[in-house]
């Protein structure tokens, strides 16, 4: 058994909660103290991975026209934003370990993807 047991439907499930746990919780936990950004940054993100979510190629997109290949990508890049975000933008305190804890939950379900295999069908 492989380490990488995130399969594309696994993911998909996972994708409307995270989604809509990135434009609520900052108002929960209070974010923005160190700058209004680290509110703001968190919320867009979540209505971007919604929009994403809605439009990525898995048995929960509702119009289907994104590869799920491209919906990994963005979420990796969110990702690596999010490592990123409190040194750049100079965050601090439950501001940054909001956006590291995410960034470490959104590339750990990245590198823990399974690949699909092809299934080939005797014509």
């Amino acid at each position: 058994m492989g380490i990488r047991f995130i399969t594309k439907q696994i993911h998909a499930y996972l994708d409307y909660p995270v989604a809509i746990a990135l434009m609520g919780l900052p108002f929960v936990l209070g974010l923005g103290t160190s700058s209004p950004l680290a509110l703001w940054l968190s919320v867009i993100v979540g209505v971007a991975a919604f929009v994403l979510t809605i439009l990525t190629d898995h048995h929960l997109g509702v119009i289907r026209v994104l590869p799920y290949s491209f919906h990994l990508l963005v979420d990796g890049a969110v990702g690596v934003v999010f490592l990123l975000a409190p040194v750049i933008l100079g965050f601090s305190g439950i501001d940054a370990w909001f956006y590291w804890a995410n960034a470490i939950a959104v590339l750990t379900v990245v590198s823990l993807h399974k690949p699909e295999t092809l299934q080939l069908h005797a014509a």
